[in-house]
């Protein structure tokens, strides 16, 4: 089986399998987010700095549920990872994994026994920024910077962003290092190379991958235990799951939040390029990268090359009905939130990202060679490469859809 095995040069880091993590040695700024700040961890702060809101604290979840519940993040986006690949890498484990909970534009991270809940969010200008707040009072937003670009940079274009990724851990979650950097997962990675670290509930035939596994013999580390990894539908067997808000670690959720992982990376890192493009007077050079990476953007945005399901997938939490119901319906109730989940992700081939403002307030000149783009391949008159697999129907459907459900479309749609 191949392996996607993520890893950072020194083990000191244990950056692999890292998703929203924040660091407060070395470079951390602590301060109350900036003013300008306009992410939602960032607005919160200024919320409760002016009185008008408060986090509750609950015995027995400290903020956790109050601090989900502010920043409309659902409980049941619960996912687990228990490799050591947080800054608080001392207390994760198998027995005592790390929980994130996320919705489209901010994620929370905690671990049982932990002193902060780790922080990221999305400012639409600035990217992904980073915070942490500790589980005791007082009640304080710390930005952090310093190390987290170490991990959040590589591999996301020149914009610190969200990583998703997979590694081998041995029995106490330690990765399995090959001295390489990390290498990022999303919808394009096949199922048997994800999450590894990461414990996964749900159903998928015999589709393997690498979670709920380790790798127990020290002699041979790189070779994973998965006589009990797959269709995993109950952990409790595995780690206390009352410690946590819910029981589970769906693997839909898993799924949505790669996929918005990879969908940040590229819309961040096409508007960095484009800056430094304009900057510098649209050199040759730099003309023919940002032409790579708006096709880049715009292959990701509509799946193109997405690794297909060789059996249906099914969680065991919520999530997905309830993400399915956030999404804005066209005059057929169709939207871009409707899993398929039988044999690809989403039924319709258009990220429903294309509704942040991340995308909204990309610079104008490059969202409307994005817009050129994405029309030309959804109405079917750019069939090359990748395009070329994607199904009329979806595709002529995914158009319909955005035409009923987003606002300021450019006149040619």
């Amino acid at each position: 089986m191949s392996r996607v095995v993520s890893a950072l040069a020194t083990a000191a880091a244990s950056a692999a399998a890292i998703l929203f993590a924040s660091h407060v040695t070395g470079g951390s700024v602590h301060a109350q987010p900036p003013a300008a700040a306009a992410d939602p961890v960032a607005r919160l702060a200024g919320r409760i700095e002016r009185g008008e809101t408060t986090l509750e604290y609950r015995a027995g979840a400290g903020y956790l549920p109050s601090l989900l519940e502010r920043l409309g993040i659902a409980i049941d986006s619960q996912i687990l990872v228990f490799s050591k690949t947080s800054f608080q890498q001392a207390i994760i484990s198998p027995k005592n994994p790390r929980a994130i909970y996320f919705n489209d534009t901010a994620a929370v991270g905690t671990v049982p026994g932990g002193r902060v809940y780790e922080l990221a969010a999305v400012d639409p200008i600035r990217g992904v920024s980073f915070y942490t707040l500790d589980v005791g009072e007082p009640v304080r937003f710390e930005r952090q910077a310093g190390q987290c670009v170490f991990c959040h940079l590589p591999g996301n274009r020149g914009s610190p962003g969200f990583v998703v990724a997979s590694v081998i851990p041995d029995r106490d979650g330690v990765p399995f290092f090959t001295g390489t950097l990390f290498q990022l997962v999303d919808h394009r990675t096949p199922l048997e190379d994800r999450w590894g670290g990461w414990y996964v509930t749900g159903r998928h035939g015999s589709a393997p991958h690498m979670g709920n596994a380790v790798a127990p013999d020290p002699e041979h580390p790189a070779d994973l235990d998965q006589s009990a990894s797959l269709n995993v539908t109950d952990l409790g067997t595995r780690f206390d799951t009352s410690k946590y808000l819910a029981p589970t670690s769906d693997i839909v959720a898993l799924m949505t939040l790669e996929h918005q992982a990879g969908a940040y990376s590229r819309l961040f890192g096409a508007r960095v390029l484009y800056d430094r493009a304009q900057q510098s007077g649209m050199p040759a050079a730099l003309a023919r990268d940002l032409d790579a990476a708006i096709d880049d953007l715009v292959a990701y945005l509509v799946f193109a090359d997405e690794a297909p399901l060789a059996a249906p997938v099914s969680g065991v939490s919520t999530f997905a009905r309830s993400f399915a119901a956030r999404g804005p319906r066209d005059r057929q109730g169709r939207s871009l939130c409707d899993f398929d989940l039988q044999t690809r992700l989403f039924k319709y081939p258009l990220s429903f990202t294309i509704y942040e403002d991340a995308f909204d307030r990309l610079q104008p000149g490059l969202r409307d060679r994005v817009y050129r783009r994405l029309r030309a391949v959804l109405s079917g008159d750019d069939t090359r490469g990748a395009f070329a697999g994607l199904d009329a129907d979806r595709r002529a459907a995914a158009l319909e859809i955005l035409r009923d459900t987003k606002a300021a479309l450019p006149s040619t749609w």
